[in-house]
């Protein structure tokens, strides 16, 4: 019993220990604070925007903290082992992870040969567990001076090659969606965390004029902060300067040939200055730098929700119908976008009458003219896949391509319709999708 209720502590603990991951390490705003280096609190010149999609984390050209990146880097991959341990407790309906005796380096090989592939996870676990251990990436990268794209980015890469390719692919294979909800709804839900914060911290560490209501809300943004925070105002010292959160999962023996799993959670900080001493905490007041805006933010991230009409190829032997279809893109600009398309319906099969699942995913690029006008005219092209009632025998490869019709109402919102034809070379199958759908768009939306 021990160990089943170590379970699901753990479980109830991971929201908590995520959120702590990481620390920001800023001038102090309005009360004496001590957090990690915030791009907000810095004097930036315009020129760091001149390129705003070349990728920064690797050479910190704009005075980025690099090695406080590289510090929580480390310890994030700590960190995720704990995670993962957690994960391997859950049942497997739960979690999804095949837990067979298979050689771990032979398993990994075969899960990343096999993938990516679309997952049947629960959907806490993909769009809302993923988003927000994304958006715990994203704060690692931000909240070392970053801006919003080399966030992403940082995001992007832990997500993918540390976690998809990395430590889950030793128990299951590499997820198509998680390899981009994680990132690209983390970038979302890290920026609201990030200002959130910042909104506080500009209010004097107040919500609603309340100073309980506002370290409650600033321990539950970023609890491992809000403690070493506490110690520094307790000492009236610049004691603890940054830190990070880990757990571990162990089998402790109790004899009897039995043992209890034991999940630890443990704070680690770092003390004073880059020497080690403890430096005076301020009590000045300060304010944010103003800069120039930057031109790459989340808002180019938009969520597709519609319905569309679906003519599959006789191979299928369902009839035509309606399908719900929500898409997930990212905007660059009025000219270019990318998204993942996800299409699935219950249609009854021909002869019988019964009800078969069709389900239907693509990763495709749209390219818009007429791109200063807001009724712009677009092709699109993508790669995905298709399957019918879950029978991965008859899953099959298919490429499309099509024409549509995006029209911007407003800076967070859009209707698109767009006409795709799917083919592929398996089966020889040709699937005809007219879809609508409403088109919401992030943070400030597009920049009319």
């Amino acid at each position: 019993m021990a160990g089943t209720g170590c379970r699901w502590l753990a479980v109830a603990m991971i929201g908590v220990l995520w959120s702590g991951l990481v620390l920001a390490e800023s001038e102090e705003l309005y009360r004496p604070q001590v957090t990690n280096s915030s791009w907000e609190q810095k004097a930036v010149s315009p020129s760091a925007y001149d390129d705003p999609y070349r990728v920064s984390l690797f050479d910190a050209p704009h005075g980025e903290d690099q090695a406080r990146l590289w510090s929580q880097t480390k310890s994030l991959a700590w960190y995720g082992v704990g995670v993962a341990g957690v994960i391997a407790l859950l049942p497997e309906d739960i979690s999804n992870w095949d837990k067979d005796n298979a050689k771990p380096f032979s398993k990994w090989w075969d899960n990343v040969s096999q993938g990516p592939v679309w997952d049947r996870d629960n959907w806490q676990i993909n769009y809302v567990g993923h988003t927000y251990f994304g958006g715990v990436y994203y704060q690692v990268a931000r909240k070392s001076g970053y801006r919003q794209w080399d966030a992403f980015m940082y995001s992007f890469l832990m997500s993918t090659f540390y976690w998809e390719y990395g430590l889950e692919a030793f128990a299951e294979v590499p997820s198509i969606q998680d390899i981009v909800v994680t990132p690209v709804l983390g970038w979302v839900y890290g920026e609201w965390a990030f200002q959130t914060e910042q909104a506080i911290w500009a209010q004097g560490g107040k919500v609603w004029g309340s100073q309980t209501l506002g370290d409650t809300a600033l321990f539950f943004l970023d609890p491992v902060d809000a403690l070493g925070r506490g110690i520094n105002s307790l000492f009236e010292r610049q004691v603890i300067k940054a830190g990070t959160g880990y757990m571990t999962v162990s089998e402790v023996p109790m004899g009897n040939s039995r043992s209890d799993t034991q999940v630890q959670l443990g704070l680690r900080y770092r003390f004073g200055g880059s020497s080690g001493e403890a430096g005076e905490l301020s009590s000045s007041r300060g304010s944010a730098s103003r800069h120039a805006e930057d031109p790459v933010d989340f808002g180019i991230v938009g969520l597709g929700v519609g319905m569309a009409q679906l003519n599959p190829d006789d191979f299928w032997a369902v009839e035509s119908g309606s399908v719900p279809v929500v898409s997930l893109g990212l905007y660059f600009s009025s000219r270019w976008s990318t998204r993942l398309s996800y299409a699935r319906t219950d249609l009854n099969e021909k002869g019988t009458g019964k009800e078969l699942t069709y389900e239907n995913y693509s990763a495709d690029v749209q390219y818009y003219f007429n791109g200063d006008s807001r009724l712009r005219p677009f092709v699109t092209a993508g790669i995905g896949e298709t399957l019918r009632d879950q029978d991965r025998d008859k899953k099959t490869f298919q490429v499309n391509g099509g024409l549509g019709l995006h029209w911007q109402l407003h800076p967070n919102w859009a209707l698109q319709a767009d006409w795709r034809h799917f083919h592929s070379t398996r089966f020889s199958t040709t699937d005809d999708l007219l879809a609508t759908q409403l088109i919401y768009r992030f943070g400030r939306g597009e920049r009319l």
